[in-house]
């Protein structure tokens, strides 16, 4: 798997957040850990995932989230900062979670004993190389030396990291071309790439009854599936902040939250007479259902603060937690596999264990790490916003 983005979006310094969309970028963030749980019970038993899903559709909600914000940002800036200091904003703001996603994965890979998923044993060279190419986030190809776990990842050492390639084009994209759209011609851009992507998603042209692709640059389909992927959900997140205008709602946080994980829980479902059925429904949710939950989440507002504190602390470690989690889910897939187990009743204490350790590491990460870098890195790369 799989997304801020995570994907994750900054906003500029002097606008107010989007407190809700903070809080629900989090709450996302703690679904895909759950998501990556039966994920590994899959594995172990070599079956498809029967619980949770559709889990990796929060990657698209990242997606969404992320060209919400970016817009919102950056759109009535340009005027104060070159495309140079754009740039240098978005590397402060995503790339040192990279570096420390790849500093865990290789941790936890060498404790796993450098092992393939087919039992050889990674040359110590391809690990060195692994790291150091993810660190300056170049990809590997499978079947390379440096393409350390054998399961044809993008960055092997760290899964999920393949959201991010996206978001770095996505981000260059718009710098690039997209932010000089009229309205106009960004809605008939989105609409192309909507119909596009219904095409891809209802025809099944990458053959896995799902829109999970991106992941590998292994084949084409995972390469131009992964942009149109990124780009559809991204374009209509900045549709979104231009036309955006909000309306009253109330309790719009938890109901959004509720409607995700049901969403994500919903089973899997069989193609019927050459239509994916599954993609059907995943289009149903990136078109209508997560845009709706995005105007909605930009709408209301935190009313007391204990629901401001816990959007904030969601949001602070959304980011941190879908960057540094999966290192950590390699070692209990490989738990699971050696003792073969694949229920959550078998393995429940574990599982705590392993989402707990995750939700630390990554408040670790952020306070000891990520918040002083980036700090570090703005004040040296004079980092701000002219006058």
């Amino acid at each position: 798997m799989s997304n801020k983005l995570i994907s994750s979006a900054s906003y500029a310094d002097t606008k107010p957040h989007y407190h809700i969309l903070d809080g629900l970028r989090g709450a996302a963030a703690l679904m895909v850990v759950w998501y990556h749980v039966f994920e590994g019970f899959a594995f172990a038993e070599g079956s498809a995932i029967d619980v949770f899903n559709h889990g990796y559709l929060a990657v698209d909600f990242f997606f969404m989230l992320s060209g919400f914000v970016i817009s919102y940002a950056y759109d009535d800036r340009w005027n104060k900062m070159s495309m140079g200091d754009f740039f240098k904003r978005r590397l402060v703001r995503l790339h040192p979670m990279i570096v420390m996603g790849a500093i865990i994965g290789l941790t936890t890979f060498l404790l796993q004993g450098g092992v393939k998923w087919d039992g050889s044993v990674t040359p110590t060279a391809g690990v060195v190389v692994a790291f150091l190419l993810t660190c300056c986030f170049i990809p590997a190809w499978p079947g390379a030396m440096h393409e350390v776990r054998g399961n044809g990842e993008m960055f092997p050492l760290n899964g999920p990291a393949w959201s991010l390639f996206f978001e770095y084009i996505g981000n260059i994209c718009y710098a690039l071309f997209i932010r000089r759209f009229s309205t106009k011609v960004l809605a008939i851009w989105t609409a192309i790439l909507g119909a596009v992507y219904l095409w891809f998603a209802i025809g099944n042209v990458s053959g896995y009854e799902m829109v999970g692709v991106g992941w590998t640059i292994g084949d084409s389909v995972n390469i131009y599936g992964g942009f149109l992927r990124m780009m559809f959900p991204f374009s209509v997140g900045m549709l979104m902040a231009r036309n955006f205008k909000p309306v009253k709602v109330r309790g719009i946080f938890w109901l959004a939250i509720v409607l995700l994980f049901a969403l994500f829980s919903v089973p899997f479902f069989p193609s019927a007479d050459g239509i994916c059925v599954n993609g059907i429904f995943e289009m149903c949710c990136i078109m209508l259902i997560f845009p709706a939950i995005v105007w909605l989440g930009a709408s209301g507002d935190t009313s007391d603060k204990a629901s401001a504190g816990i959007c904030k602390f969601l949001g602070d470690i959304s980011y941190p937690l879908y960057i540094v989690h999966y290192p950590v889910m390699y070692l209990f897939y490989a738990w699971l596999i050696k003792n073969q187990l694949y229920t959550l009743g078998e393995t429940w204490q574990v599982v705590a264990c392993v989402y707990a350790t995750n939700v630390l590491l990554a408040i670790a990460a952020l306070k000891l790490y990520d918040e002083p870098v980036r700090k570090w890195l703005t004040s040296k790369l004079r980092i701000g916003m002219k006058k």
